[in-house]
């Protein structure tokens, strides 16, 4: 079988959430399933990295696809000219965006619908896009996996599918993600806040990831005698993010916020394993990589209580309110002050996390590929 693939988010140097998933999920499939032929489909120079095994075709299809217009050219007529003349039997897509125009039968992962629930984190076209598009893209889905029974639920509810037709695969953390021996810690300090204890944020710098309420806990936090702890957020900004940049000059310890910026998962695993715990409070998320990845480097966790979160956290979190200032700044303390407690989140984490890896992920959603296979072969 032919399967063509949507893999435009596999960008060197710059792979988020879904790049990663796309990432970990098709190396194991293409390795494993060597019967099969699979054409990834680039939307601009691909790197050799990316090629995993000797049964990946990749082809860069024009437009480069990173505004609504060129995501309509894109999916609407360059895909489906090569769909066709590769005579390409199936059409997987880890982003969710799908070919409305294509015949190919199609298979999307859509990772969560944030913007049905909050339009205004996204720019004006792009959930205008989304709000159009992603509907009608579900109900093309010969099948849909998604990261949480949480998503399940919501596309289920949002979009009118049947539950029938979307399974959950939930995502891994990379076995680069480990805990740091006490020395290592201590230099990783040293390096990053001159030997003070931080508290760390992982992630873009997007509204929904609610880094000013983030920020402004931190400000209350320390406003409250505690001890000189650092903030390190680390991640690229995504779309225009202006209250950012107003909250932090309203702030009174705004000299201790690092911004240590994005990094590749070795120099990111020494940033997890020397922090005093993760601060990760978005307002919505699908999954949240970052609480797994903590949990991996044996830090204490601290996440919001709402969408997805508590799900995957199970009781190997501090669960806060993600819209209260003061709901998170006392979960930073009582983790800072707390010793029995934060060894107490350590240990359930290393239980917790021994539910996900990349390998079932990948064999959950090839289980999910080959059931909308044998429903179109029938």
């Amino acid at each position: 079988m032919r399967i063509a693939v949507n893999t435009r988010l596999l960008l060197p140097g710059k792979l988020e959430g879904i790049g990663w998933f796309t990432r970990e999920t098709l190396t194991r499939i293409t390795r494993a399933n060597r019967e099969h032929e699979f054409m990834f489909l680039f939307d601009r120079p691909f790197s050799d990295e990316f090629v995993f095994s000797d049964n990946v075709i990749p082809l860069v299809v024009s437009p480069p696809a990173r505004h609504p217009l060129l995501w309509h050219a894109w999916f609407e007529y360059s895909v489906p000219r090569v769909l066709k003349k590769t005579k390409a039997d199936f059409f997987l897509s880890p982003d969710g965006f799908l070919s409305l125009s294509a015949a190919t039968p199609s298979f999307a992962v859509m990772h969560d619908i944030n913007f049905i629930h909050h339009p205004e984190f996204h720019p004006w076209l792009t959930r205008k896009y989304y709000g159009r598009y992603f509907p009608l893209f579900a109900r093309k889905a010969k099948r849909i996996a998604t990261v949480s029974d949480y998503s399940k639920k919501d596309i289920i509810g949002s979009f009118g599918i049947s539950p029938d037709r979307v399974d959950v695969v939930y995502n891994g953390a990379g076995n680069v993600y480990m805990p740091l021996a006490m020395e290592e810690k201590r230099i990783v300090k040293n390096e990053l806040t001159s030997g003070n204890d931080y508290f760390l944020y992982v992630g873009s710098f997007h509204q929904r990831k609610n880094i000013c309420r983030l920020l402004e806990a931190y400000d209350l936090f320390r406003s409250q005698a505690a001890p000189c702890i650092k903030l390190v957020l680390a991640g690229r900004r995504m779309h225009t993010y202006p209250q950012m940049s107003v909250t932090l000059e309203k702030m009174t310890f705004r000299e201790d916020v690092i911004f240590a910026g994005h990094m590749e998962p070795p120099d990111l695993q020494r940033v997890y394993g020397a922090a005093a715990a993760l601060v990760y409070i978005p307002v919505f998320e699908g999954f949240g990589i970052p609480v797994l990845e903590a949990m991996n480097c044996d830090i204490p966790v601290m996440t919001s209580d709402c969408t997805s979160l508590p799900e995957i956290a199970g009781n190997a979190a501090l669960l806060v309110d993600p819209f209260s200032t003061r709901s998170v700044a006392e979960g930073m303390h009582r983790i800072i002050s707390d010793g029995k407690f934060r060894k107490a989140l350590v240990g359930r984490g290393r239980v917790r996390r021994t539910m996900f890896s990349w390998d079932r992920t990948a064999g959950l959603l090839w289980e999910s590929i080959q059931k909308a296979i044998d429903c179109e072969c029938s």
